[in-house]
């Protein structure tokens, strides 16, 4: 599943190309959704916002479109009237005069009018965005005192939307990595200094990957890597996806464990347990 800055890169690609735009054609592959076809064709793009894991496509006529990649949905920027070669499943296509972004393969989407977004399910449920330039290390402090979050392990609770909004399965495994924290580890068990580690590793590791189309291991060996054409899977993270593989740090073998039902990497010896 894409994680927060593989749709904020998404949201970037398709705001160049179609904000400010009208649009020439939406149409809409959910049977649900084609009245809207005629309603919004002619309209204008507004702005494109990520929001987490979603995107909000807003036009001049009052409504936005929402939409979530889910497992296998995939965004597409074209020339207008173009489409790629894919045996996926088109949802929906909105077509500027010069560029067309094209959704396939994701199956949550619905037209949201203002009043209808605070009560969305996934929207209102939205924690602060790792990636909104605006959020602190202070403000995350904040939230791993809170108590809905303070007594859950980190392994579930980075995965949790309403903790911290854009994270998912390999940026967890990285921030804790990189932190220096066992995933079974809960933030009310944590000193003023691994709190602070895991606040600031949190925003930085989210923002590198971001830069970076995804590299969340450090860039001075990322860099090096490249140069000596190792590839880019190789390189690309420090721990996730990594089981048996020496640590970037220590040397010790990576080890695959299971948190919350999905795959998570650790060091045994960076990220020891408690005793």
């Amino acid at each position: 599943m894409p994680e927060g800055p593989e749709i904020h890169r998404a949201k970037d690609r398709i705001a160049r190309a179609i904000t400010g735009q009208r649009a020439e054609l939406v149409e809409f592959g959910l049977e649900k959704l084609r009245p809207w076809d005629a309603q919004l064709t002619g309209a204008r793009v507004t702005a494109v916002e990520a929001r987490g894991k979603a995107l909000l496509t807003r036009f001049d006529v009052g409504v936005a479109v929402y939409s979530h990649n889910q497992l296998y949905g995939r965004w597409y920027v074209n020339k207008s009237g173009t489409y790629p070669k894919t045996g996926r499943s088109l949802r929906l296509e909105i077509r500027t005069p010069k560029k067309s972004a094209l959704l396939y393969s994701a199956s949550d989407i619905t037209v949201l009018r203002p009043e209808d977004e605070p009560g969305h399910p996934y929207l209102k449920k939205l924690g602060p965005d790792a990636l909104d330039p605006q959020v602190t290390e202070d403000q995350l402090l904040e939230r791993f005192e809170d108590r809905r979050f303070s007594g859950r392990q980190l392994g579930a609770l980075l995965l949790d939307q309403g903790f911290v909004s854009g994270l998912g399965n390999y940026l967890r495994t990285e921030i804790i990595w990189w932190a220096g924290l066992h995933p079974r580890w809960r933030p009310k068990d944590l000193g003023v200094d691994e709190s602070a580690a895991l606040a600031h590793w949190l925003r930085d590791v989210t923002r590198q990957s971001y830069r970076t189309a995804g590299i969340t291991d450090c860039m001075l060996r990322a860099d090096s890597a490249k140069l000596a054409g190792e590839a880019r899977r190789d390189y690309r993270h420090a721990t996730f996806a990594r089981e048996g593989q020496g640590c970037r740090e220590c040397g010790t073998r990576i080890e695959k464990i299971e948190v919350a039902s999905r795959r998570l990497y650790i060091c045994p010896a960076c990220q020891p347990a408690r005793v």
